[in-house]
């Protein structure tokens, strides 16, 4: 016997902050490339390792923004699975701390 489990899932639907996450992952993408660019020239492990901490950092704001205007769209929106969507991005953001 097999129960189905549903998952509450939220999609971000705020262009604003869609654009910008979208920008901040682009920027990280291209910090990797420089990274993978600096290890092959034999750059020292400090420069390596600062860059390492921008795309960290990068990232992290990304997911961080995606949370927070998530949650406040369920919370504005006052949806009626508002709660149990808002418990699945405070795991997430959790996840990240």
């Amino acid at each position: 016997m097999s129960m189905s489990v549903q998952k509450i899932a939220h999609v971000l639907s705020d262009e604003e902050q869609i654009i910008a996450i979208s920008k901040r992952i682009k920027r990280a993408q291209g910090q990797l490339g420089a990274i993978s660019r600096m290890l092959e020239d034999g750059r020292n492990c400090e420069e390596i390792v600062t860059q390492m901490s921008a795309v960290s950092k990068a990232v992290n704001t990304a997911a961080f923004t995606l949370i927070s205007a998530s949650l406040k769209e369920c919370i504005v929106d006052g949806k009626s699975n508002s709660d149990a969507v808002t418990a699945q991005l405070q795991k997430l953001f959790l996840s990240l701390a």
